[in-house]
């Protein structure tokens, strides 16, 4: 449709809808409606107070197939993760990101080889730090960027997702607020990823499959106090 023909089409709307256009009185209405939209149906079931929706994030975690182990600050989460990978029987080897809050991590302390950056597909280990938790359905947030490269979250056999308890949501809805806050109006992330447990389909006559479209396994580790 040429820029004429749709201007004509929505000239012709507006003489029907008597408006016109950039009527300070419509678009009063539409900021409001922005700035004060009603909010949507809230489940109870993520409504608890903060320990107790750790408690419930872990468990639906676990039902969700993945694995779980909970430190108490940042300076434990490296002897967990090489626990974990050594319990796996998987390699002392891993692909981590650039986010400031494992900056206490010391990953030096561990017989672990760390590399630093993006994934080109041929890393079996991937860390992450998670933006936040959602306790109803044992989600994960991911938000992209240099700090977390997306190709983490996809591309290694096993991810393994560092999150702070006190970042532990009772549901989704919890989250958005939260991020407008971090980045400023307008302003989001590229791109924001939800995972609950490890990769999975049963497309194929119904039987289950892990890794289908990403890792195989995912591993938890929880941060601190709620």
């Amino acid at each position: 449709m040429s820029g004429s023909s749709r201007d004509a089409i929505l000239s012709r709307i507006r003489g029907a809808v008597g408006a016109r256009p950039r009527d300070p009185e419509r678009l009063a209405r539409v900021e409001g409606r922005l700035a004060g939209a009603p909010l949507g149906i809230i489940p109870a079931r993520g409504q608890l107070p903060p320990e107790e929706r750790v408690t419930l994030f872990s468990a639906m975690v676990e039902a969700a197939s993945a694995t779980l182990s909970r430190v108490a600050s940042y300076e434990e989460v490296p002897a967990a993760v090489a626990e974990w990978l050594r319990a796996a029987n998987q390699p002392a080897s891993l692909r981590v990101g650039a986010d400031a809050r494992l900056a206490k991590a010391d990953f030096g302390t561990t017989t672990l080889d760390v590399s630093h950056g993006p994934s080109a597909g041929d890393d079996l280990n991937g860390l992450s730090h998670a933006e936040g938790g959602i306790a109803e359905t044992g989600t994960l947030i991911l938000l992209s960027g240099p700090d977390n490269p997306t190709s983490l979250n996809f591309l290694p056999e096993n991810h393994i997702v560092v999150v702070a308890a006190k970042d532990v949501f009772g549901d989704m809805e919890a989250l958005w607020p939260r991020l407008r806050e971090r980045y400023g109006k307008g302003q989001m992330p590229r791109s924001v990823n939800f995972i609950t447990g490890p990769s999975r389909s049963a497309d194929i006559e119904q039987t289950l499959l892990l890794g289908a479209h990403g890792p195989r396994a995912l591993h938890v580790v929880i941060v601190g106090d709620a």
